[in-house]
């Protein structure tokens, strides 16, 4: 089983109550995966998507803090927090060091597979995998592939 960690785009599109397209196709991947393909992994996710999804002023918290019942946490050690450090200074992610250089770091430090997340513009792009990935060799650690979910697929 492969470990995939959870971002917090990809746990609030799970409860997202928007109506336009993006949102609904988001939102339907997002729940059909966790239905079919999340018992296929060992899911992850760390103190920070909780605090990202805990914030009083989301609309959806109770339930987006439900759908990570079945996920297991990283710690955000002194380790974890150094990377995020090392991908802002490189201008991989921006500052401050939270949000995406911490679900980063976190998966590089402790040697998850996959980061799932519909943040196409900071972590799902493409763009940034050669960058990562020489940080990352620089460190001596192996860096996450980040997908959106429609991208880790297995069929029956």
């Amino acid at each position: 089983m492969a470990r995939v960690y959870l971002d917090t785009s990809f746990v609030s599109a799970c409860v997202t109550t928007r109506e336009d397209a993006q949102s609904t196709v988001r939102r339907d991947t997002s729940i059909e995966w966790m239905q079919t393909q999340s018992p296929l992994h060992d899911l992850l996710v760390s103190a920070e998507v909780v605090n990202e999804l805990n914030n009083h002023s989301y609309p959806r918290r109770e339930a987006a803090l439900q759908v990570l019942n079945r996920a297991a946490f990283l710690h955000l050690n002194d380790e974890v927090v150094g990377v995020a450090t090392v991908f802002i200074e490189q201008k991989l992610m921006p500052a401050p060091i939270k949000g995406d250089a911490l679900h980063v770091a976190a998966c590089a430090v402790h040697r998850v597979e996959y980061l799932i997340s519909w943040n196409v513009r900071h972590l799902a792009n493409p763009n940034k995998t050669t960058h990562l990935r020489t940080i990352c060799a620089r460190l001596g650690l192996i860096p996450p592939i980040i997908v959106t979910p429609d991208l880790l697929w297995s069929e029956p």
